[in-house]
């Protein structure tokens, strides 16, 4: 590399030009509804490495206050203003859903941290730039319709968030529930800003089903739960991966007792067999978030924060080795690069990426727990 010189009045600078930072935007729920959510999730950011490759990585951190319409703001700014090279977000599944036109329109790869499988499928020239880290609706209520079968409940209703993630679980459950032979006697919604849903849950107890799933997410996903325990109800309560946190089990309290899930195996990282292919890569997750903010912190929705990451640390050397960040190749080059993930061990499963399956993950992704005395216990 050659010093800079003054030659006739001119300053002659280095023949080899200085490589640009990796520039990585996050727009994710840090207050609003979702908050118990975002804040593991941004905790987690936190943590992520800002070396990879030789290369420092720069994060920049927006909150879409659990709205839509501000995570549609965010990817724009994050994309004009920041010159990203990459985005990871959202929280929740209508915010991630919103942000797929924007990421297309700038050929910007994006990394999603909420379930629905809408949001990478079904695969086309929108979410060709789109991966996520978060179980898929339908991979999760296989594995709740399988715990009702196994436990013979033959009759459940379902009560969901009036939105993308309520419907998207009542999809695949109501049709899951079809084939096993298990009937649905009601379904209703409600808002997650909800106060009351003693309306609902009053025509639930009518219909005197064995068991009910709550589609919800987070602290709202408390409620209905809180006012059947309060009408009395004795049958089995079964909630989806979305209330996978300690605040859900905070603002629940003793009314969260029995209540049944699937999760993500970073939850009971420690209760995992030792042949698990994910006990060590998601207790590495708990060790470094714990040394942090304390034991018995993590919970699920930082971890999809903390793969996303690891997704990047993979694709990321690959990427690099074609052309430098801040380009549109080089935005190609690393989408491509996450496209090709392989057998990459995280924190909720082994991801295994293809061009048709931008989330990558299988059975090793899924649990079943209970809730025990206030915590998360493997469920038979």
């Amino acid at each position: 590399m050659k010093k800079g010189c003054l030659l006739a009045g001119l300053l002659c600078v280095s023949s080899t030009a200085l490589q640009a930072d990796v520039n990585i935007g996050v727009s994710l729920s840090a207050t609003g509804p979702a908050a118990s959510l975002g804040i593991p999730e941004k905790n987690t950011i936190a943590l992520l490495p800002t070396q990879i490759a030789g290369q420092k990585v720069n994060y920049f951190v927006l909150d879409d206050a659990s709205d839509t319409t501000t995570a549609v703001k965010n990817a724009r700014k994050l994309i004009s203003e920041n010159k990203i090279d990459l985005l990871i977000g959202s929280t929740t599944t209508p915010n991630s859903l919103a942000m797929i036109d924007v990421v297309a329109e700038n050929e910007t790869p994006m990394i999603a941290m909420a379930a629905s499988a809408r949001i990478v499928e079904p695969m086309d020239d929108k979410r060709r730039w789109v991966f996520k880290t978060a179980q898929n609706d339908a991979h999760m209520a296989t594995a709740i319709v399988e715990h009702m079968t196994n436990h013979q409940i033959r009759t459940v209703a379902y009560i969901g968030f009036a939105d993308a993630y309520g419907e998207g679980w009542w999809n695949e459950f109501s049709k899951l529930a079809e084939v096993r032979k298990i009937q649905v006697l009601a379904s209703e919604r409600f808002n997650r800003t909800d106060t009351s849903v003693t309306g609902q849950i009053l025509k639930i107890l009518a219909a005197k089903p064995d068991a009910i799933l709550i589609g919800g997410a987070g602290t709202p996903a408390a409620l209905p739960q809180k006012s059947l325990k309060e009408k009395g109800y004795k049958g089995t309560i079964y909630q989806t991966h979305g209330v996978a946190n300690n605040d859900f089990l905070r603002v629940c309290g003793k009314d969260c007792e029995g209540t049944v899930l699937p999760t993500g195996p970073v939850l009971v990282a420690a209760q995992l067999p030792a042949d698990s292919p994910v006990k060590k890569s998601a207790g590495e997750y708990v060790a470094k978030y714990e040394a942090v903010h304390g034991k018995g912190s993590v919970n699920a929705f930082g971890g999809y924060a903390w793969d996303a990451g690891m997704l990047l640390t993979n694709a990321l050397p690959a990427a690099l080795k074609k052309t430098q960040p801040g380009s549109r190749e080089f935005r190609v080059a690393l989408r491509e690069a996450l496209e090709a993930t392989r057998n990459l061990p995280a924190s909720h499963g082994v991801f295994n990426m293809s061009a048709n399956d931008h989330l990558g993950l299988d059975q090793r992704a899924r649990v079943m727990v209970r809730i025990e005395g206030g915590s998360w216990k493997l469920a038979q």
